[in-house]
């Protein structure tokens, strides 16, 4: 399948409205930070990063001019304190900023920045970006109703993420798949319906195999495995309804011969049900703070209206409900979705009390 018929050339960024800086602000994602985006821009060079095989990593290492370095660093610090912790500044003489790099790849254009513990030597990540309101829908959405919470803070136009621990899913199909146990290939194989499940729910596209990671949890006497997305960008964009099935992008063909060569179709409608219920029952549990989020994507625009026709009529097509014809932007369509999986979960579970 060709990719250029799958997805657009390139996704424009959506500015971040009052709305939805009202909702941030309420649930403590709007905060005042130390240091934006623009700042970081301003650095007087930097050399290429290779990965492990020498190859391109695509990121580059940026440096700082003599009079900057001091106050950029000790912004990057006091930026990781807000993210992890509560904003004092104990233990600013404790971190130091190893490395800051630069990617010229995709849209969001992010600097990563390597934090230290200088005391033991531990080390995350933090990623700097310009802010999307796709982006930030879709970072919430996750966070939400998905297994996965995930950090992120957002001021003006800068947006700070956490980062996510996993190994990406190109790399492990390339160095990791082939040492899978026959179990494992199982339990992997669950997985990703489960995530393929999930992403078309809340309608997460271009989840390729580089934007994803594998987690690998050990279990007393198995390996569980979970896949986290790790970019956002795609959130309700799209007008075609393929672009949220990770299942047919061509990068994720291993899975899905997996998917297909280890489990029956039995399993793997028991398995998109199981997601689909956990779904509804993460949206009951917090459908105050979802609608407040789906009320600022109604109002909002993230795509274009002739992906928004699109869109409605394929998922009016894929689910025969007619509700999504009545839909006039993205948000619209993604309230009718859940609406659609919370109900069909409530008529078929006769042990909900009521």
């Amino acid at each position: 399948m060709e990719e250029e018929k799958l997805m657009s050339r390139k996704k424009p960024s959506y500015p971040i409205n009052d709305q939805l800086y009202a909702y941030l602000t309420e649930y403590n994602r709007n905060i005042k930070i130390p240091i934006f985006y623009d700042d970081l821009l301003r650095f007087a060079g930097g050399i290429s990063v290779f990965d492990k095989n020498g190859e391109d990593s695509l990121w580059i290492r940026v440096y700082y001019s003599d009079h900057e370095r001091d106050e950029i660093d000790l912004s990057l610090k006091r930026m990781y304190i807000i993210l992890h912790g509560d904003g004092s500044e104990d233990s600013v003489s404790f971190l130091n900023v190893d490395a800051i790099d630069y990617c010229t790849f995709g849209n969001s254009k992010p600097f990563r920045v390597k934090i230290r513990n200088i005391l033991n030597d531990n080390h995350t990540y933090i990623y700097i970006k310009k802010a999307d309101a796709s982006r930030v829908y879709g970072l919430e959405l996750e966070h939400i109703l998905s297994p996965n919470n995930i950090n992120f803070l957002v001021y003006r136009d800068t947006l700070i993420e956490e980062h996510v621990l996993g190994i990406p899913g190109d790399m492990f199909i390339d160095e990791n798949l082939k040492n899978v146990s026959v179990s494992g290939i199982n339990r992997l194989s669950k997985e990703f319906v489960k995530f393929n499940e999930r992403c078309v729910i809340r309608l997460l596209g271009d989840m390729r195999s580089y934007n994803y990671v594998i987690v690998a949890s050990y279990d007393f006497d198995q390996v569980e495995y979970r896949i986290r997305a790790m970019d956002f960008d795609q959130q309700c964009y799209e007008g075609n309804l393929k672009v949220y099935f990770p299942q047919y992008f061509k990068e994720n063909y291993p899975f899905v011969k997996m998917v297909a060569e280890n489990l029956q179709k039995e399993s793997i409608e028991q398995y998109k049900k199981e997601e689909r219920s956990a779904i509804a029952r993460r949206f009951r549990g917090a459908h105050t703070r979802v609608n407040s989020l789906l009320d600022c994507m109604v109002n909002d625009k993230i795509s274009t209206p002739e992906k928004v026709q699109q869109l409605k009529m394929d998922l009016m097509k894929y689910t025969n409900d007619k509700n999504f014809k009545k839909c006039k932007t993205m948000g619209d369509i993604l309230k009718v979705g859940f609406d659609f999986v919370v109900r069909n979960y409530e008529n078929v579970n006769t042990y909900i009390i009521r």
